[in-house]
């Protein structure tokens, strides 16, 4: 075990775990962040997707000692219930969710899709949340969520 220093959602976290442990069960068993969900572990689902640096990552595939130094952030940092983030704000305007297991994967990879690319084509858009699995099939509300928050950041 090794004590490490994070910076998540804005603040410098402490956390002593094994440095190959995987960044997603450091996030919600250490950090009590719920946001980034357990699905395949094997980085293809996208439900753990956070952002590292500004960029998607599936947190599931991340060591947290890969994380050390760089800025990390999940869904709870993102925007809050009182300030949301504009693509938060989107997916309930379109009612981009049914069971909200894929949600967090979407929202944090629409959300570095728009921090790159912040007037996205529909082929775009789908191109970046094509690895995002959702099996609800609100894959056209989500795009139009993801067109909203990029017209609302514009």
């Amino acid at each position: 075990m090794s004590r490490l220093e994070l910076k998540v959602n804005g603040r410098n976290r402490a956390v002593v775990v094994e440095p190959q442990s995987m960044l997603l069960y450091t996030l919600r068993n250490e950090l009590a962040l719920r946001s980034p969900r357990f699905g395949c572990g094997l980085g293809q689902c996208g439900a753990c997707t956070v952002l590292i640096d500004g960029a998607a990552a599936r947190s599931c595939v991340v060591p947290v000692s890969a994380a050390v130094g760089r800025s990390i952030v999940t869904l709870e940092g993102l925007g809050s219930s009182k300030r949301p983030h504009a693509i938060q704000k989107a997916f309930v305007a379109e009612q981009a969710a049914q069971c909200g297991y894929c949600t967090n994967g979407m929202i944090m990879t629409a959300a570095a899709l728009l921090n790159k690319n912040p007037h996205p084509s529909d082929d775009e858009i789908k191109q970046a949340l094509a690895r995002n699995l959702c099996g609800c099939g609100t894959h056209l509300r989500i795009v139009r969520a993801v067109k909203r928050a990029a017209k609302e950041m514009a």
